[in-house]
């Protein structure tokens, strides 16, 4: 049974009055204006420009002009009743070169965006990095070494120091998972490079970063404000109930999941997972202190989720499917499960190729919700990319993102209702945008881009989730 089956689609179910009703967006994705006042190339910049690395040669140079266009923007979001807006700061447009002073002209833009936000009775929450490393700092190595985590423990307080007095709600990291393991291990994303190795090393530098972010966040902020990091923890199910399938899930949980849970919530890394990649390295890199650094306290924890995981063990020797949904490489992205297989769940799914199963939403709720109960959550991203058509009179109707978003919804409310501490859902993505290594072939947004004329038009999708956000009600779409 699905969440959306739980109950009929024409009951209306209520949530909380303070609930956060947001969208998402990230600085590379969305921002454009990649040479302008002062912005120097991050790690991203670099990939896109790469033959061969993104679909069509697609880049984020221009991306769909927000540096410009913010304003716009803004007025859509507060035509659309949403009371909060998810964002990242370039890490490259305020430091270019990952160190020393900051560009003021880089800081004034997210001033001017955050005076704007707040004019329209819109909460910011920040992220201070979203996969786009300034290449100066991967040139000296990124974050396999241990300067990268404490030079973004310098940004933070540099970005803290410029939007504090303003901004409430602050997120360090966007996915870990996918800058260590992706950028480092596959190689899919950016920057590109195969070494398991330096994939479990940034691993950790992504994780002792966070925490020495927090601790420069909390001595320059104000005390109430909400600090939190975002995870794109899977929800990951084993093909069968036998032995061999239930240790590949445990070892997908290790690597996917327990890897940030760990250090971040618990103060150590898992006894498994250390010896799951034993082959691969014995973890010299984590100093004494490292663990007490990266456990620093939470306000929230934010979740991105999109589909779930389906695992299994597979023989040595036997051809192993790799549909992990995370792009196709000759390297593997999981470290320590060269054994394990991913499989596609059966049913829908979107124009990503990911299945739709908004029961494992709900599922990964409640189950991090009964291990750290002290800690609400927030859905930091969810949401679907689908093959839009544009009718002749301009308009884009998209049934199915709005099926999509009601049936995530309806599993967030549920959880609610069973007592998980939620505390606000943000959809992916406001924009249609540069969609990472698929460039701008698959479309995520709300609100539709004209990627000629950078024309925006609300899509029915966004038309019916502004009845949600308005009415706190989830309405059928």
């Amino acid at each position: 049974m699905t969440a959306s089956e739980t109950r009929p689609l024409t009951a209306t179910r209520s949530f909380p009055a303070d609930f956060l009703w947001g969208a998402a967006t990230a600085a590379y994705q969305i921002e454009g204006a990649a040479a302008e006042d002062g912005r120097t190339p991050s790690i991203w910049d670099t990939f896109s420009h790469t033959p061969g690395k993104v679909f069509e040669g697609h880049t984020g140079d221009v991306a769909v002009d927000h540096y410009h266009r913010f304003r716009e923007d803004v007025a859509i979001m507060s035509e659309l009743g949403l009371n909060a807006y998810r964002f990242s700061v370039s890490w490259s447009r305020v430091q270019p070169t990952g160190r020393g002073p900051a560009v003021q002209k880089g800081l004034d833009f997210y001033r001017a965006l955050v005076d704007e936000l707040l004019a329209a009775g819109i909460e910011p929450a920040l992220t201070l990095y979203h996969w786009d490393l300034p290449q100066e700092l991967e040139d000296a190595g990124g974050w396999p070494e241990r300067a990268t985590a404490e030079r973004f423990a310098e940004y933070a307080g540099i970005v803290a120091g410029a939007l504090g007095d303003r901004v409430t709600r602050w997120t360090t990291l966007n996915e870990p998972w996918c800058s260590a393991f992706l950028g480092y291990g596959s190689g899919v994303h950016a920057p590109g490079r195969t070494d398991p190795v330096a994939s479990l090393r940034a691993a950790h530098h992504l994780n002792l970063g966070h925490g020495l972010a927090v601790q420069a966040l909390r001595a320059a902020l104000p005390a109430d404000r909400q600090l939190a990091v975002s995870l794109n923890l899977h929800e990951v199910r084993p093909l069968t109930r036998s032995a061999e399938d239930l240790d590949a899930a445990r070892r997908i949980d290790a690597v996917g999941n327990r890897i940030w849970l760990g250090p971040m919530l618990e103060g150590a890394y898992p006894e498994d997972l250390i010896l799951d990649t034993a082959q691969l390295t014995d973890w010299s890199f984590v100093k004494d202190g490292d663990p007490a650094a990266i456990a620093q306290p939470l306000d929230l924890l934010a979740i991105n989720y999109y589909t779930p995981t389906v695992v299994s063990h597979v023989p040595e020797g036997a051809e192993k499917p790799q549909d992990d949904g995370h792009g196709n490489s000759d390297h593997s992205p999981w470290p320590g499960a060269d054994m394990v297989a991913f499989h596609r769940a059966p049913g829908e799914r979107t124009a990503m190729g990911w299945p739709v199963d908004a029961s494992a939403l709900y599922d990964l709720l409640t189950r991090v919700s009964d291990a750290y109960p002290q800690l609400p959550l927030v859905i930091s991203e969810n949401g679907a990319a689908y093959e839009d058509v544009v009718a002749p009179d301009g308009s884009v109707h998209d049934p199915e993102r709005a099926a999509y978003v009601h049936a995530h919804l309806e599993a967030v409310h549920r959880a609610l209702a069973d007592g998980v501490d939620v505390r606000g859902y943000f959809l992916w993505s406001l924009l249609d945008n540069f969609e990472w290594a698929y460039g701008y072939a698959k479309r995520f947004g709300a609100v539709r881009v004209d990627y000629d004329t950078l024309e925006r038009t609300p899509k029915s999708s966004a038309r019916w989730y502004a009845r949600v956000a308005r009415s706190g009600e989830l309405l059928a779409p």
